[in-house]
């Protein structure tokens, strides 16, 4: 939450459900067609409600960012177990992110970041910041874990782990603007095998 935001009473809703409710118009609609009243709707808050806990459009908007980027960090610690092989890693990271890319009531909407902050940048500088905070932040753990495979001789000892590690996400980056795009689970899974094959060096 934004430290400029409105104090008042207790809240009497709770506020992590609410931002998980905003998150879902605006991977639904974007940033910019997901109108106050449609939030309102699917929080169940009136709009003095929403802008007096969360601030503007914007705020509540950032604040969802913020919530998937928790998230998805947390997934991807898991995923990158160090227990596991470089290979196995990588996959389960590629599994993990095809079940939310491929989710939706309606039609598979790839990445919430990918999907709806890259439109929002150019214009929002803190949604900008926020995505490129994001994109490193991915980069950096998934460098972390190539470097001890380096060590462990699971890759050659002269691997550039920060490259290697910007082309693992930017498998992640494609198969989220491919899901989104409607490509079929096959074809994406595909992609996914050839990005592990080609990273861990078997293609």
């Amino acid at each position: 939450m934004k430290s400029g935001k409105k104090q008042g009473r207790p809240r009497a809703f709770d506020a992590k459900a609410v931002i998980g409710r905003a998150r879902e118009v605006f991977w639904d609609r974007g940033f910019s067609a997901a109108s106050l009243d449609n939030l309102s709707v699917a929080t169940k808050l009136n709009r003095p409600s929403l802008y007096g806990a969360f601030g503007d459009k914007e705020d509540l908007y950032l604040d969802t960012l913020e919530g998937y980027r928790e998230d998805s960090l947390d997934i991807l610690f898991e995923a990158l177990n160090p227990a596991l092989p470089l290979r196995e890693n990588l996959a389960c990271v590629y599994a993990e992110a095809l079940k939310i890319y491929l989710h939706g009531e309606t039609a598979a909407r790839g990445c919430f970041l990918i999907g709806t902050a890259t439109a929002e940048a150019i214009q929002h500088d803190r949604v900008r910041e926020v995505l490129r905070r994001s994109l490193n932040e991915f980069d950096d753990a998934i460098k972390e874990r190539v470097e001890l495979a380096i060590e462990r001789g699971e890759l050659p000892a002269e691997t550039n782990a920060a490259t290697l590690a910007k082309l693992a996400s930017a498998v992640m980056h494609s198969l989220a603007v491919r899901a989104r795009a409607g490509d079929t689970r096959e074809t994406l899974e595909a992609i996914a095998r050839s990005g592990v094959d080609f990273i861990c060096g078997r293609l």
